[in-house]
């Protein structure tokens, strides 16, 4: 292929990789707290625990995933901008008339709302990860046409 065919080619979304030193704090994060369900599970070579596991994020695989990837160190912890290069949040995509219903969630379970945008709620995930549910453009009172 030549490099002006690349630059046509359509790219998608694939996965994205959290390393995490407690995995089976964020899966339950992210299972029970999100709803996002279990893919796959890929199991640490002789040990009876997952090396990473992998969440729908758009109902299927083809749609893309997020993997958790078991890590050996603990996290940094760091404030919500801290100005630094590199991954900022993962931002999950709900309807706008789905906001109340996952502030309340959110509220329920103990997660602490840490900023909000006319589009945006943002939260921690249990190591620190900037997660955003985020229903832009349509603001909160457009109908889920």
């Amino acid at each position: 292929m030549a490099a002006a065919d690349y630059a046509r080619a359509v790219l998608a979304f694939h996965h994205l990789a959290i390393q995490c030193a407690d995995l089976e704090a964020c899966e339950r994060f992210y299972r029970e707290v999100l709803g996002l369900p279990v893919l796959r599970r890929w199991p640490l070579e002789g040990q009876a625990r997952d090396r990473s596991v992998w969440l729908a994020v758009g109902g299927t695989e083809a749609a893309g995933f997020l993997a958790l990837e078991r890590a050996e160190a603990p996290p940094e912890p760091r404030p919500w901008r801290d100005g630094r290069p590199g991954l900022h949040l993962v931002a999950l995509q709900i309807g706008p008339g789905e906001r109340a219903r996952w502030e309340a969630r959110l509220a329920e379970v103990g997660v602490e709302i840490v900023h909000r945008t006319r589009w945006t709620i943002y939260f921690h995930d249990p190591e620190g990860n900037r997660v955003g549910l985020t229903h832009y453009p349509h603001d909160p009172h457009d109908s889920e046409a």
